[in-house]
């Protein structure tokens, strides 16, 4: 009996290796996918992520956010810094935002992975749809086409951005970057491509915290996030390098559909 038990554990193990191994090349191509859109739009890549994961693996809405961010985490980092050779960030002004992040980051996660599932998601989903909503307003009918944002608020309240960025990058894996950057365009005057740079300043620390938070909960599934995360490195720079090429306009505009597209792939079926 001992042998049969060691047999069909081996045999189960192979079919798991097998099953592993046809997985890999589509998790590295579509990290390549997330990765270059992620660096093009100055976010993780994650929120294209989360619900290719859920429809296709039926994870629930917590693994697959903290399956994402094994993607995330280093894809953050990686575009931060090709994002700060365009567009220098002060050291002092790096370590403050992104240690108020850290502050509210964690706690924000913790709730994440203790609320339902299914509440988790809608709430998801209600943050992308008013995203749509505010993009929508601030593209179309606040401003002429190619003219600078103005300033609402002075720089000392750039702090406050952070606790924002680091709150939903906590809660949701993905908001800080999709949250950030239209704040850093609309009340500081940002122009788009340096707005997702600073906005990845906050949130390159509260990923990382995210990511222990999730792990610790066991809601990551490290074999599908790894090679995410590798696709995603090998693309991420090549998405910079466009975004510093475009138009403002015309990077809002790519942004905007691309919520479009993550809120219509997030809603139930059915």
């Amino acid at each position: 009996m001992n042998g049969l038990n060691c047999l069909l554990h081996r045999q189960n193990e192979r079919v798991g290796m097998a099953s592993w191994m046809m997985v890999w090349p589509g998790m590295l191509a579509l990290g390549a996918v997330v990765g270059f859109l992620g660096g093009l739009l100055g976010i993780g890549g994650g929120i294209l992520a989360i619900p290719v994961l859920a429809l296709l693996f039926g994870m629930d809405q917590a693994t697959a956010q903290g399956t994402a961010l094994v993607m995330i985490a280093p894809n953050v980092v990686l575009a931060f810094w090709r994002y700060s050779q365009h567009h220098p960030i002060a050291l002092r002004r790096t370590l403050t935002l992104g240690a108020v992040s850290i502050l509210v980051s964690y706690p924000a996660a913790r709730l994440a992975v203790s609320l339902d599932h299914h509440t988790l998601r809608w709430i998801f989903i209600g943050f992308l749809l008013w995203l749509v909503g505010y993009l929508g307003w601030q593209l179309y009918a606040r401003r002429a086409k190619g003219a600078p944002a103005p300033r609402i608020l002075s720089e000392r309240w750039l702090p406050l951005v952070s606790v924002v960025a680091g709150a939903f990058s906590g809660l949701f894996t993905v908001g800080g970057g999709t949250i950030s950057s239209p704040m850093l365009v609309g009340l500081f005057g940002y122009r788009q491509a340096a707005a997702q740079g600073l906005g990845l300043c906050m949130i390159v620390p509260s990923s990382l915290v995210a990511m222990g938070a999730y792990t610790h909960a066991g809601v990551v599934d490290w074999q599908l996030g790894i090679p995410l995360a590798i696709g995603g490195l090998s693309t991420i720079s090549r998405g910079v390098a466009l975004a510093q090429r475009l138009p403002d306009r015309k990077l809002r505009g790519i942004f905007l559909v691309f919520l479009v597209i993550t809120v219509v792939l997030m809603l139930p079926k059915g």
